[in-house]
This record gives structure tokens, sequence and C-alpha cells, in this order.
């Protein structure tokens, strides 16, 4: 983030929003508003931004507007948005003016890599995080993630994820971004070796615990129940994105549930689906809308899976609780290292995901040459 700032001028200049490398939801009519907040210099009461998008990419270039101005104004502190069509990466100029009768500039700053596009939250367990083989880096530079906090381009391991090696997140994003054109945006929020019993709400109770203890505890009764801990990372996550802030959750997990060395950890069939059913309904009451789940078919270890886990995943479908994810339990040879995805596995995994999520989301949106009502 470049600063500038004359002299005269006494209060540092600070951009708090937008972050550099941030992708920002588009909507269905292709455009987003991007919030504008920070610390203005001493006398000012317009600031006006300016936004170029990169060469060759999708977007429209906005010429000096004002997004925050009189009352938007005040201690020093000002707010207010910029509504840009779908694209990227944008580069914002930002300026500081007394009014718009006094042509003076009291300071400047401005974020080089900001994207209107698509953002997707990816859980689960090892496979939906970093334990793969082998690190996968953006091709297309147009893939970025968040692990909450800050945004960085979209290079393994993924920020917000466990592990500190490979996932299907950058091959995922690099071929939804390159059939859209917008940058894409990756919250990973996986955790290897969870069962879908450590994502539920706390308070949940059930009869067995997983393999892991460490996010479950046991009653007095002699049930358990789940911490939550699990189940509040992600859909606090979620909420910092705002309602209709990310397109989808891309859920792949059932490893740890399915064909567990003693039988009593081990969740399969209707149970399964009930608690994946409660922590999808759960989540959408949490975060106040009702944010579409892809659900993959994952059962194996690298074997040919556990028939009543895939029957239990399949049935959120055909109940329309989820949407139809790709089958990773397909996914054989040398497409795996053990349990987890090889770096030709990793790549093939983030194709077999945009395969299902693509035609999807063509229906979410209008077509860029008809699109109308924007900015």
């Amino acid at each position: 983030m470049l600063l500038t700032l004359p002299a005269f001028a006494q209060t540092q200049i600070v951009l708090d929003l937008p972050l550099d490398w941030q992708v920002i939801q588009r909507n269905a009519q292709d455009w987003a508003e991007v919030k504008v907040a920070g610390t203005a210099p001493a006398g000012a009461t317009l600031v006006q931004i300016k936004a170029e998008p990169g060469a060759g990419l999708r977007g429209k270039a906005r010429d000096w507007t004002a997004v925050a101005q009189g009352a938007q104004v005040k201690d020093g502190r000002f707010s207010g948005s910029l509504k840009l069509l779908a694209g990227g990466w944008y580069a914002l100029k930002v300026r500081f003016r007394k009014s718009a009768a006094d042509p003076a500039v009291l300071g400047e700053a401005a974020v080089e890599h900001i994207g209107v596009g698509d953002i997707f939250v990816v859980a689960g367990q090892s496979n939906a995080s970093n334990h793969g083989a082998e690190p996968q880096k953006t091709t297309t530079g147009l893939v970025a993630a968040s692990d909450g906090k800050k945004w960085q381009l979209a290079n393994d391991p993924q920020p917000g994820a466990s592990g500190g090696q490979g996932s299907f997140q950058p091959p995922f994003g690099d071929a939804m971004a390159t059939k859209f054109k917008v940058p894409v945006g990756i919250i990973a929020c996986g955790i290897g070796a969870t069962s879908v019993r450590e994502w539920l709400p706390k308070g949940t109770t059930f009869p067995n615990p997983p393999t892991l203890e460490g996010r479950v505890r046991q009653l007095p009764s002699g049930e358990w129940e789940s911490k939550g801990e699990a189940f509040d990372m992600l859909t606090g996550r979620m909420k910092q994105l705002g309602p209709k802030g990310f397109r989808a959750v891309l859920w792949h997990q059932g490893e740890s549930d399915a064909g567990q060395p003693d039988p009593k950890r081990t969740l399969i069939g209707k149970p399964y689906r009930v608690y994946l059913e409660q922590l999808i309904k759960e989540s959408r009451k949490a975060i106040g809308w009702d944010a579409p789940w892809f659900v993959a078919l994952v059962s194996s270890h690298g074997g040919d899976g556990v028939p009543e886990m895939r029957d239990a995943q399949k049935s959120l479908w055909t109940d329309n609780i989820a949407l139809e994810g790709p089958d990773s339990d397909a996914l054989k040879g040398d497409l795996r290292d053990g349990v987890h995805f090889s770096g030709k596995g990793l790549r093939e995994h983030g194709k077999c995901w945009a395969d299902k999520v693509a035609p999807w989301l063509e229906k979410q949106t209008v077509k860029p040459f008809i699109r109308t009502n924007h900015p």
C-alpha cells in the first residue's frame, strides 16, 4: 500500500478497507459494493477514489468518484463505498481534499490489487486443507486467500486451514477464474482428521466419540458433546464476509467417520446424514442466510469407499439440502499419496470441483454482455 502525505498534513493516512489482494463477492448483476474506510488527513472533508482494472482482464475503470464527504468524514475517520463491475485486479487510488470547491489534495493512498469476483468457503478434513503431497500455486495469479485478517495470493499452504503442504484450492480457483474471467477468493477452514461430530454446534450430543477427542468432551451421563470450536470458527469466518458475501461452501469430509479401526467411533449411514444436515442448517441459521453447500462423495482412505457413507452424502443432494460435489473416492492410483492426494491428484481434485461448481455458477449470474443495472 503506497501512502503519500504533504508536510503540512498532521494526520497519518491509514486505509483499513479494502485490503490488498482482497476479493469482494460480485452480485447476480455482476458488480459489487466495495467498502472503503480508514483515517483521513487533517482538514479533509472529501474522499475520492479512482479505479483501473488490470490489463486484459474484465472490469470497468472509474474516474475520480466521491466515496465519502461531509458527515462521512468525522474526527479524522471516513467510510464509504464504491460500486465496481466484476473484474480485477483493480488498482485503487485514493485522494483527500478539503472540499469539492477546493482542488488542493491533502494526501493520497493506493491499493494495488482489488478483485470483484467469487468467493468460496472450503471446509472439512485433511483433503480439504493443506495435507496434500505437493504445494500448489495459482498459475493465473487471479486466486487469493484470506485467513480472516489479511489477503494474499492463494499459494499453498492456504492460510486459515490446518497442515503445511498442498491443497486443491489453487487449481480449483484457477479453473474458475479462467472460465469466468474474474478473481476467485478462497476462505480455507479445513481441519485435518476431523469427524463431522467435531464440527457440530456447542452442546450437540452423540452416543460415541470420534477417533480424536480434543474438540469433544464426555458428559456425566456417558454421552459426548461437541465443544463447538470448529463450528464457531467456520461460522465466524462466514460472518466476516457479510450476507451473501460468498458463493458457496465446499464440504469435503468423511474419511475420519468411515472405516475406523474402532467400530464404536465409526459414523456412517443415517447418523452421518443427520449430523451433516444439522451442521448445514445450523450454520445457515448462525450466519443469517441460506448459503449453498456442495457436499463431495468422501469415504475412502485410498480404496473403493464405503457405500453407506456415500449413500448418506448422496441423500443430501436428492433431498435438496446440499448440491452435488465431486466423487473424490474415484481418484485412485498415482493420484493418491496414501490417504492424501499427490501433486497430480490435487490438480485433478481441483478440476473435479470446478466441473461441479462451474455449471451451477453459470446459472447464478447474468452474462457480462447482457448485464444491466450496473455501475
